[in-house]
């Protein structure tokens, strides 16, 4: 039997003397998982980082997160460092994240990548639950082995799936699933690359997919694709190590962020340290 943790946020718009801001109005938490704190390096939004002191998730260990951002909030959520699934004896690890941005919200989810040692059995389940106009700049990232060694995910599973709709009307439904070493291999499927990564920019136009474009071409060594589906744009890259796809969703990032959210980039400082 492994650990249970649970993070449930709720971020809400606050009047204060310099303007309305957003703050941490609720926090529940459950066994190892904890935020310390909320910080306001640029004033109005709200900066997270939650944190997963044991520093690794084993077999048997179920990871609940929830993060509500309501009407006219701004919140951006990090972590501190990469989320590390280690070799299980038998049980799987459970990470279940659901995010809801309501109509005037924006939500910023940028965490680390998710790194998963021989071994690891992981079933994990991300979901995006959009209201109204609400808007999200994100991405995932996922490193099969640890591939800077030259280690390879040669046995373990993955069941991951990606869901993200607008006003309960699906927009985007992936599902990665891994349950034998040539899995990786496959054409249709990660074709040999063990890091994959997937970019979300809700509230996109033409306009931002030129700008795609635009970062995209300055990427070589990265298989992407990208698509705008309705006001969604969805990139998706296939590489041998993370810090590609670290370096291409960050310039992506800052290169939507203005368009977007109509704010200059600012990097979180926690990435600094």
């Amino acid at each position: 039997m492994g650990w249970r943790a649970e993070l449930h946020l709720r971020c809400e718009q606050r009047a204060g003397p310099a303007g309305p801001r957003t703050v941490l109005a609720r926090k529940h938490q459950l066994g190892p998982m904890t935020l310390q704190r909320a910080f306001h390096p640029e004033g109005a939004p709200c900066h997270l980082y939650p944190l997963h002191p044991p520093g690794g998730v084993v077999g048997g260990d179920a990871l609940d997160i929830q993060l509500d951002v309501v009407a006219g909030a701004h919140a951006l959520a990090t972590t501190p460092g990469a989320a590390k699934f280690y070799r299980s004896a038998g049980e799987s690890a459970l990470q279940t994240q659901v995010l809801s941005v309501a109509r005037g919200a924006v939500l910023e989810w940028l965490p680390q990548p998710a790194i998963l040692f021989p071994g690891a059995r992981v079933r994990a389940h991300t979901e995006v639950l959009l209201r109204g106009d609400a808007r999200l700049l994100g991405w995932e990232v996922t490193a099969l082995g640890r591939p800077v060694i030259n280690e390879r995910f040669s046995q373990g599973t993955l069941d991951a799936t990606l869901a993200l709709s607008r006003d309960g009307r699906p927009l985007l439904q992936d599902r990665l699933r891994i349950a034998a070493a040539a899995d990786l291999e496959r054409a249709g499927g990660l074709r040999g690359r063990p890091v994959t990564g997937t970019f979300l920019a809700a509230a996109a136009d033409a306009e931002a997919l030129e700008m795609t474009h635009a970062v995209l071409a300055g990427a070589p060594g990265i298989l992407t694709g990208v698509t705008l589906l309705d006001d969604l744009l969805v990139v998706r890259a296939l590489a041998d190590t993370t810090e590609p796809v670290q370096e291409l969703f960050c310039a992506l990032w800052a290169a939507l962020r203005p368009r977007l959210l109509g704010l200059a980039p600012q990097p979180p400082r926690i990435w600094a340290t």
